[in-house]
């Protein structure tokens, strides 16, 4: 195939995430990069799979905390879905999401809001209101509000979010397992103990 074919841009990709999976965005972004230039002069610079490599380059630059040189990568994938799939694809939520991740990473929230507003907006009418990435998306959502602490905001996004995930997913899984913590340290930090307590007692009564 050769080593600027789009199918070794698709190999370059999976190790890369992999290694951000391990933490070892040294490795990773490297890959990124190299998937992402193929990319470009193979299947063209407003390609999904090119604003695909622009995301997950992105993402690594943001574990690493190099928020000014992912902005530019993440609103250029957020573009290039918004032109190619449309306005209401689920891949553009996703991208809406990523950018959102951005700003509230850097504590701007009055950015990374209306973005997750609208990406959960996009999930719930192209997908189900109760898919998995309908859940993700009110965890997301959620998690901006507690951080901001509107708690009242997050609670019934976090109890919508964890029942989607017990009911598709399973009450043992690792999405699952996240939201239910998530709404847990939002109890007790509203002076809920005994309720949180009870949400970790309904985890651990689950074979």
């Amino acid at each position: 195939m050769g080593s600027d074919h789009p199918h070794t841009a698709t190999s370059l990709n999976n190790l890369a995430e992999l290694y951000r999976a391990q933490g070892q965005y040294a490795q990773a972004e490297p890959l990124h990069q190299r998937a992402l230039l193929i990319r470009e002069q193979q299947l063209g610079s407003d390609h999904p799979h090119t604003a695909t490599s622009l995301s997950n380059l992105a993402l690594i630059m943001i574990e690493q905390g190099q928020y000014a040189q992912a902005e530019p990568l993440l609103q250029r994938a957020l573009c290039i879905c918004e032109q190619q799939l449309g306005t209401d694809h689920p891949d553009t939520a996703q991208s809406l999401n990523n950018l959102a991740e951005l700003y509230r990473a850097q504590g701007q929230y009055a950015q990374a809001e209306p973005l997750l507003q609208r990406a959960l907006s996009i999930y719930e009418q192209q997908l189900d209101p109760d898919h998995p990435d309908t859940a993700n998306s009110l965890n997301n959502l959620a998690l901006l509000y507690y951080t901001q602490g509107k708690y009242s905001q997050a609670e019934p996004l976090y109890q919508r979010a964890l029942l989607i995930k017990e009911q598709a997913l399973g009450p043992q899984h690792p999405s699952t397992t996240l939201t239910r913590n998530n709404y847990a340290i939002l109890l007790r930090t509203i002076g809920r103990e005994a309720e949180a307590v009870q949400l970790e007692r309904a985890r651990d009564e689950h074979p």
